[in-house]
Order: structure tokens, then C-alpha cells, then sequence
């Protein structure tokens, strides 16, 4: 019988941070009514219990997860924390559960709510990942990529493999706004830094001619009599288009004559890189 199902678990917020906090559930039979970071936790209203990573700890219990569920699910529970579901490490707290009861079955098990709000979790953020692929449009501001997005899941770790590989010998940073991270690469080295803010500064003149020629290659290549707004719309969603180069002119467009208000990229100073 647990000992507690009236707690609500905070932690870090870090992958091994939620992994501690399924340790700590398991060795004092607690069935916490959420987990939660240290801001959401500070607003509870039931009993908290606030969790400290322990990094041998969240490896214990990782080792349990590939041995007893197996690497599919040990994948799931990584990008399920990546997600955007508001209960997300709750989500991922009851989906271990079920693995160390039903074994490697449980990604199967479509039928039991944990799995499926889970798993539909996870598809968003792939899918999501996989539009960023092609979506991301970077600026070259002193020598550095500079690339802006705002994603609604935590696609960074996603993207860093792949933008690293693809560009190992160059500086970039890509910024995620939504959750105040950076993606910070140096030839050799990457690493996901806090990030609350980012002002560029003007775009330089060769800069500034990259972008209209890419303007002008994306209007080329389009065909008047077959356009086709809807069915662009449903294969590169307009809420990408803010950061995008061949749409920006729109936007900004759009944006001066809402708000009357320079676009946001502007700024006195140029950027510089985090230390890693």
C-alpha cells in the first residue's frame, strides 16, 4: 500500500531530476498527485515533497527501464519529457509504472489511457522535431548562424544531433524563445544552455541580398495557376512563418501595420555566444 497519494513531487526540472523522482516514488511507495518544477510546486495547494537529483539514482532506474521494458519505452519516457502535455512527468511517472508491471508489452497497450495520451504526446513533439528540420532558417550575424524558433515542445535536444553533424565546423546557435533555451555549437562541441533573451543586431548588407535572393528563388519556382494556399498551409503551418525567410517580408508586413512596432530582430547589439 503507498504510504502517500496526497504529495505533490517537485524537482529540477532535468531529465535525471524526473528520474530520481521515480526512484524516490518506488522506494517510499508514493503515488504523487503530479511532479512539478520548483515555480509550478511553489503555487500547490496539497503537500509537497521537493526532490533532489541524484545522478545514481536516475541511472538505477534507467538501467530498470531498458532491462525489464526495454529501449522503446526508455526512448518513449526521454521525449515524453521533451513534450508539451501539461502533466507531462505525471504522464511519464504512470507509463514506467505499467512498464515494471506489464513489461516490454506496455508500448503496446493502446487501450490504457497513461499509453495512448502519452504516446500522442510524443508523435507531437516528432512530428513537430521533423517540421524543424526544414523549417529552421539561419542569419549570419558576425561570422555566427543564427537561427530562431518557437516551438511548442522542447525540440533542441532533437535537432541538436542533426545540426551538428550537418554543420560540425561551424559556429550557430539556434534559439529556442518559447522556452528560454539556446543550442549553442563550436566546431568539437554542443551543448543546450538557459537563454532568456536574444537581440540581434541590423542585418548586414550581404545579408540582407541573401534573403531576397532566396525571396526571389521561392516566388520562381512557384506556380501562379496551381496555388494552392490551404494545401501550403497544411504542409508548412503559418505559425513557422514568423522565422522563415521566404515568408518574412509578410510577416513583417503584416506585423508593422497590426502593431506599428519595428520587427523584433532588430536591436543595438550584436550577439554573443554563452560560454559552454
Amino acid at each position: 500500500m503507498p504510504n502517500r497519494s496526497d504529495l505533490v513531487y517537485g524537482y529540477d526540472g532535468s531529465f535525471d531530476g524526473l528520474l530520481t523522482c521515480i526512484f524516490e516514488s518506488f522506494a517510499c511507495k508514493d503515488e504523487p498527485l503530479d511532479i512539478v518544477t520548483e515555480e509550478t510546486l511553489q503555487l500547490s495547494l496539497f503537500d509537497t515533497k521537493w526532490i533532489e537529483t541524484d545522478m545514481e539514482k536516475a541511472a538505477r532506474v534507467k538501467t530498470g527501464i531498458l532491462r525489464k521494458i526495454g529501449k522503446p519505452a526508455f526512448e518513449m519516457t526521454e521525449r515524453g519529457h521533451l513534450t508539451c502535455h501539461p502533466q507531462k512527468d505525471l504522464l511519464v511517472w504512470r507509463f514506467v509504472r505499467l512498464g515494471f508491471l506489464y513489461g516490454r508489452s506496455v508500448v503496446d497497450r493502446l487501450t490504457d489511457e497513461t499509453v495512448i495520451t502519452l504516446q500522442k504526446a510524443v508523435l507531437a513533439l516528432n512530428s513537430e522535431n521533423h517540421h524543424y528540420l526544414g523549417f529552421i532558417r539561419f542569419s549570419i550575424y558576425n561570422q555566427v548562424m543564427i537561427a530562431i524558433i518557437e516551438p511548442q515542445n522542447q525540440v533542441l535536444p532533437l535537432l541538436e544531433e542533426h545540426f551538428s553533424s550537418r554543420f560540425p565546423e561551424e559556429l550557430f546557435l539556434i534559439f529556442d524563445k518559447t522556452h528560454g533555451k539556446a543550442l549553442v555549437h563550436r566546431p568539437g562541441e554542443s551543448v543546450i544552455t538557459d537563454l532568456d533573451d536574444l537581440t540581434l543586431p541590423q542585418a548586414s548588407d550581404e545579408e540582407e541580398k541573401f534573403r531576397q535572393l532566396w525571396q526571389r528563388f521561392y516566388e520562381t519556382i512557384g506556380i501562379k495557376e496551381r496555388d494552392n494556399p490551404k494545401a501550403r498551409m497544411s504542409h508548412m503551418p503559418k505559425r513557422y512563418w514568423k522565422h522563415m525567410t521566404e515568408f518574412m517580408e509578410m510577416h513583417n508586413d503584416t506585423s508593422t501595420k497590426q502593431k506599428d512596432q519595428p520587427n523584433e530582430q532588430s536591436g543595438l547589439h550584436a550577439p554573443s555566444l554563452p560560454e559552454c
